[in-house]
């Protein structure tokens, strides 16, 4: 990408969404911001605009909420957006019977309604200009059996891989390139936000992957027209694994493993 586009970035207040801000920014890239917290957004777009001179629009919005989704394309009617960053995502650590159904419809709506939503009213604009970059953040569970915890976690990221397949199948050779984002273990606030840190900070680090060669590896493979990026050499082996090894072996070994990041009811 030579000249300045737009990009809009989901969950940008934090973690793998403020890193991709930032390195967009650093290409000289304008930005709309998106998140709850405004207050964060406004911080990061100041930090922006003062250090690479772009423009960074920031919009607060509960993406759980559908109002709230629909207000957000409103505000945008007249301004071309040129890549969309679906980033905005959250797991709820316990089991399926210790959620209420609404935590359950608050998930789906962020992590696969949302995200859908905001690539169909965006597309159009990006194959009339015949330009747009998608990324839509997966991850590398979307490619396990799933396992006792996070229950439509790994459902809602292999959602997001298929779709970002599919999409980009059609739209490929009309200048839209669509990536999923298929990460491991990130150093970000995710585990915050899920009530996982106390379980987390009893394993190794090791495995962690910063969030800036994370998003730095997703760019370069959605300009390269990847349809899936996994991050990190373990992380390519593990789903490899998941991928060619039998169900019947690789499941036990997941929910082995998976077992150490359930929270205890």
């Amino acid at each position: 990408m030579t000249a300045s586009r737009t990009f809009l970035i989901t969950g940008a207040s934090s973690g793998i969404g403020a890193e991709f801000a930032r390195q967009y920014a650093t290409m000289g890239h304008d930005l709309v911001l998106v998140a709850r917290r405004l207050d964060r957004l406004e911080a990061l777009a100041a930090e922006l605009g003062d250090k690479h001179g772009v423009t960074a629009r920031c919009l607060a919005a509960d993406l759980s909420k559908r109002d709230d989704v629909q207000n957000l394309l409103d505000r945008l009617e007249g301004q071309a957006v040129d890549g969309l960053i679906n980033n905005a995502g959250y797991s709820l650590a316990h089991t399926f019977s210790h959620t209420s159904t609404q935590q359950q419809v608050d998930f789906l709506e962020v992590c696969v309604t949302a995200p859908t939503i905001l690539a169909h009213e965006l597309l159009s604009g990006m194959l009339t200009r015949g330009f747009g970059r998608i990324i839509n953040v997966s991850s590398m569970v979307a490619f396990s059996p799933g396992a006792a915890g996070h229950t439509l976690y790994p459902a809602a990221k292999a959602y997001m891989l298929k779709f970002s397949r599919s999409l980009a199948a059609e739209v490929a050779a009309k200048g839209v390139h669509v990536t999923a984002l298929c990460p491991g273990t990130t150093e970000s606030e995710f585990q915050q936000a899920n009530g996982m840190t106390k379980v987390l900070d009893q394993k190794p680090k090791r495995l962690s992957q910063s969030t800036d060669s994370v998003v730095a590896a997703a760019i370069r493979a959605n300009e390269a027209g990847r349809e899936v990026i996994v991050t990190g050499l373990v992380n390519t082996i593990a789903v490899a694994a998941m991928t060619l090894l039998p169900d019947g072996l690789i499941t036990p070994l997941i929910r082995w493993g998976a077992s150490k990041y359930q929270i205890p009811e």
